[in-house]
């Protein structure tokens, strides 16, 4: 039988470990059998059991310390990544040979691991020889986006890990419960986005003419090949974090022997509860 994996990738702070720790909840509380690797050497300390922790392995404390190496804080992290990328036996260990397994590599966040270097695209290579079925999960914090210039840099980043890994990626815009009403309502535009309709919105606050014909050259792209979208994310709320999950699912096909459905849309819920529904502020609760 499979295996199945989420790759848990983002910027630093865009909330990995808390969608990591919100994941385990929910599925605890449907009978379902989920559970973590921490692959970041920098990690501090998590609020979830890890079945496998990277630095038992390698910790970027100790390259920054070693006076051999005298490594910065990114350059000790590129260090131990490439470290664990010739050490894969210690993972294969970790994770034992249990089938229909589903886990959650909770990643670094460093841009590098996912554009030009190829330790993130190996260790996708090894999981899926040892029959992991993989998606890509990439976290972008709700509260960065609700500019278009930096919703734009956002939608780079995942694209530049989608091109690198040649995975299924669902990209998630976390930390929806911290935003203020009126900003729920602003970032409904961004998650399955007119990139013509943005960049013309904001073509005003544009003066040169180069950036602008890039810009819009990045728009076109993204807007024509329907690149990119994203599924907010609210730990709040079971029922968005359940269609987050079914959408995971139908990508690495988890259960395709079992009665599967497509996963569906915020707009298709049995009460026609449409997209302002889903934002609207929940005072009263």
């Amino acid at each position: 039988m499979p295996r199945y994996a989420q790759l848990v990738m983002g910027p630093a702070g865009s909330g990995k470990s808390t969608y990591c720790s919100t994941l385990i909840q929910h599925a605890a509380a449907i009978n379902r059998s989920v559970q973590v690797v921490n692959l970041d050497p920098a990690a501090e300390h998590f609020d979830y059991p890890v079945m496998a922790d990277i630095r038992e392995l390698i910790m970027v404390d100790d390259v920054m310390e070693d006076e051999s190496l005298r490594f910065g804080p990114n350059g000790g992290l590129v260090f131990c990544m490439e470290y664990f990328a010739n050490n894969f036996d210690w993972l294969e260990e970790s994770l034992g040979h249990v089938e229909d397994d589903y886990i959650l590599f909770d990643c670094p966040g460093q841009i590098e691991l996912y554009t030009h270097l190829p330790v993130m695209r190996q260790l996708v290579e090894q999981l899926q020889q040892w029959e992991f079925r993989v998606c890509g999960i990439f976290l972008v914090d709700s509260q960065f986006m609700v500019e278009t210039f930096k919703f734009i840099s956002g939608i780079m980043a995942a694209l530049s890990a989608m091109v690198s890994l040649e995975i299924p990626t669902v990209n998630i815009m976390t930390k929806m419960d911290l935003l203020s009403p009126k900003a729920k309502k602003e970032i409904e535009k961004y998650l399955d986005p007119d990139m013509y309709s943005m960049m013309e919105d904001n073509s005003v606050t544009i003066r040169s003419k180069k950036f602008k014909k890039l810009t819009k050259a990045i728009c076109g792209l993204i807007d024509d090949y329907s690149m990119v979208r994203f599924l907010p994310f609210d730990r709040t709320d079971e029922e968005g974090i359940n269609i987050v999950l079914q959408h995971i699912d139908f990508s690495i096909q988890y259960g395709e022997d079992l009665e599967f459905k497509e996963p569906k849309e915020p707009d298709e819920e049995p009460d026609n509860t449409n997209y302002d529904d889903f934002f609207q502020d929940k005072e009263e609760d």
